[in-house]
């Protein structure tokens, strides 16, 4: 099966949008280990009507002005994997869960591991917010795109501001903020 990619710029850095025909399949970062999330087939299609409506998408959240994403998503993964991205999508906007809480949710609280495994290998990062999962002390821990891009994003949902993508260090009391690669 052939997916579309779209390449864009964010607060976050470079992404790689990729959608198939039934969805939006994979967000992918600037230095994405390539094992992580594998898609075959990418034919670049910047005109994609899923990967356009991302993009519209993501700009409103990185503006602070999107809490809830609705592109239909085309998840590939194991059944297991499919249950913990689903997951992801129901923790709220500026709030946060344990790797635990999500292993409750799914009725099967020794899988701890098994879920930041999953977590880890989200092929949808930012809509589908594994970057709101964290460690059962509250610390910040693994993510696809970094732990300082994860901050930014919490950052920003906590905030309610949205960002600048030329911020090195990004000053969230600041309300001034533009976003010109997302018009």
């Amino acid at each position: 099966m052939d997916c579309y990619f779209k390449t864009i710029d964010s607060p976050v850095g470079k992404i790689k949008l990729v959608a198939s025909d039934k969805g939006l399949a994979a967000i992918l970062w600037e230095n994405d280990n390539p094992k992580r999330v594998r898609v075959k087939n990418l034919i670049e299609e910047i005109n994609h009507p899923v990967l356009l409506d991302t993009e519209l998408q993501l700009g409103e959240y990185f503006k602070g002005q999107r809490k809830t994403f609705s592109v239909t998503l085309d998840f590939s993964g194991t059944d297991f994997q499919k249950k913990v991205w689903e997951a992801l999508l129901t923790i709220p906007y500026g709030e946060t869960r344990t790797y635990g809480q999500i292993a409750s949710q799914l009725k099967n609280p020794k899988a701890v591991r098994a879920v930041g495994a999953a977590n880890g290998r989200n092929p949808i990062s930012i809509i589908a917010p594994c970057h709101r999962v964290i460690s059962a002390s509250g610390s910040l821990t693994g993510f696809a795109g970094g732990l300082a891009n994860k901050e930014i994003l919490l950052n920003l949902e906590n905030s309610g501001t949205g960002l600048k993508s030329s911020q090195k260090h990004y000053d969230l009391t600041d309300t001034n903020h533009q976003l010109p690669i997302f018009k």
